[in-house]
């Protein structure tokens, strides 16, 4: 994991190039113990400890991303970056990060109020969201980069497309939506930001579990839960309060000029089918895939069934 002051505040990410290293844009940053990135500084979302090494994973030299790297290559590298949903944070990502870094620099962030990244409370609207992106992308040197979100993710992957288009080289909308929230909607998620304020985090995920992950997906199942345990409520609160006052993207994706992959769990309750097909249709450049045996997280629930979509749409993106 690596760390960046941003936008006056600390956002925590993973940055693993197809050299294997992960760290910071000049190679300095800190590998995790196991070699994975995936853990956050308190611990990661598995409850296996997330504290990071000075070291490589078998702690024989200094931090990796490697003093020797050649930077040139990195550069050249095309640039993935992977937004987390609600109420979860980068470690979600960790399956594709590791499949997908020998061909791609994969940058997972933690959003403000999540994992390692600051806790703003209050609201956090989607345009903040897709401004600590852009300033990430930034401060690593990349100026475009293909961008892919899940659920909560997926929107603000649309509101930076919104807002900084000619950035984005391809857009990948994993069980999520394009709508604005309705009124019913506005007051159930400032109503949940209440009461995770009130309550904490535990009966929301235990409520919600069977809902994210198919209950028939028993590893990935306890993974989620464990990672929405972790959610610090402020910070999950602060984004419910902004996605209730989200843009309508319907529209915005008919002008989508870049090649795009949907991809939906076809045993999603949240964001069914049906909302992806219509996603597909709007898009001009889009493929659609539908992960069987599947609910809400199909990049958990079948990993290898996802990257493969995943690898498919990154061609097409080139």
């Amino acid at each position: 994991m690596a760390t960046a002051q941003l936008n006056g505040i600390t956002i925590g990410y993973d940055d693993t190039g197809s050299d294997g290293g992960n760290g910071d844009a000049d190679g300095t940053g800190d590998g995790n113990a196991d070699g994975t990135g995936g853990g956050n500084a308190d611990g990661n979302a598995a409850g296996t400890g997330g504290g990071n090494a000075n070291g490589n994973a078998d702690g024989t030299e200094g931090g990796n991303g490697g003093q020797g790297e050649d930077r040139n290559t990195r550069a050249r590298t095309p640039a993935l970056v992977l937004i987390h949903g609600h109420p979860f944070d980068r470690s979600m990502w960790t399956p594709q990060r590791t499949a997908l870094a020998t061909t791609h620099r994969v940058i997972t962030p933690d959003l403000r109020g999540y994992g390692a990244s600051t806790v703003v409370p209050g609201t956090t609207g989607f345009a903040t969201f897709a401004e600590d992106v852009a300033a990430l992308m930034d401060h690593l040197g990349i100026r475009e980069f293909a961008l892919g979100g899940l659920s909560m993710g997926g929107q603000i992957v649309m509101e930076c497309y919104r807002l900084f288009p000619e950035r984005i080289t391809g857009l990948l909308l994993a069980d999520t939506f394009p709508a604005a929230e309705t009124p019913d909607g506005k007051v159930f998620r400032n109503s949940l930001a209440d009461r995770l304020l009130a309550e904490g985090m535990k009966g929301y995920a235990d409520e919600v579990r069977d809902k994210m992950v198919a209950p028939y997906n028993t590893e990935a199942s306890a993974y989620v839960h464990r990672m929405m345990l972790a959610a610090p409520p402020e910070g999950a609160a602060a984004a419910l309060r902004g996605r209730a006052e989200r843009h309508d993207y319907r529209d915005l994706l008919t002008r989508v000029d870049v090649p795009s992959l949907v991809v939906v769990g076809r045993d999603d309750a949240f964001t069914p089918v049906s909302d992806a097909e219509a996603m597909h249709a709007a898009l001009p450049d889009s493929a659609l895939h539908v992960v069987e045996s599947a609910a809400h997280m199909p990049n958990l629930e079948r990993p290898e069934e996802f990257n493969s979509a995943l690898r498919a749409w990154l061609a097409r993106v080139g």
